[in-house]
């Protein structure tokens, strides 16, 4: 087996929290827009206990596939249509919530608060919450705004956009606590990418 076979597309900031020791297999993972699980290779191949949800059909079709190959153990009801403003979970179900790329999809200021405090609620007290999302960090001077809160990128795309002041704010105001320092990655000049690690106190 070679390493991209072992590994995945695995985001390098979430291997970083399984390096730390962040991720343990007897935890209940959710990953919160989880695609065609390309963040989920390594982890299916550990051993954990894991769940994903995503809008689209034909993602869960495919994450479906992958966690039957990689973890025949699981059931396939384990990953499940879902938008994350409504998931179906318990308070407080999993230890570790990962939200990869998908909160940047956001419409409205509105429906970025509501996906994220639904994905806040079902992580247990003590829990790890990991974010990757767009943001306008390092880069505020080449983006125009849109609407409520999205903003035209220098690459052409339009996404929802977050900054370091609101970032600081929604982490006082679901009383999380920062496990590491936000951290922003500018690709190119083109967008800029940030890693918000919280753990629910």
């Amino acid at each position: 087996m070679d390493e991209h076979q072992r590994f995945g597309d695995i985001d390098i900031y979430l291997f970083d929290q399984v390096l730390k020791g962040r991720i343990r297999p007897a935890d209940r993972l959710l990953d919160a827009g989880c695609g065609t699980g390309r963040n989920l290779v390594y982890l299916l191949r550990s051993g954990a206990n894991v769940w994903g949800v995503d809008g689209d059909a034909d993602s869960i079709v495919e994450v479906r596939r992958l966690a039957g190959e990689l973890a025949p153990e699981l059931p396939a009801d384990r990953f499940t249509v879902s938008l994350l403003e409504s998931l179906a979970f318990p308070d407080g179900f999993f230890s570790v919530v990962l939200s990869s790329a998908v909160l940047h999809f956001a419409r409205t200021d509105d429906q970025f608060g509501a996906m994220l405090q639904s994905m806040w609620r079902v992580l247990a007290p003590g829990g790890m919450f990991f974010c990757r999302l767009a943001s306008s960090i390092g880069i505020e001077g080449q983006v125009q705004r849109q609407s409520d809160g999205r903003f035209r990128l220098p690459d052409g795309t339009t996404r929802y956009l977050v900054n370091q002041e609101m970032l600081e704010s929604w982490t006082t105001r679901l009383r999380g606590r920062l496990l590491d320092p936000l951290k922003t990655t500018i690709v190119h000049g083109q967008r800029s990418m940030t890693t918000w690690v919280l753990r629910k106190d």
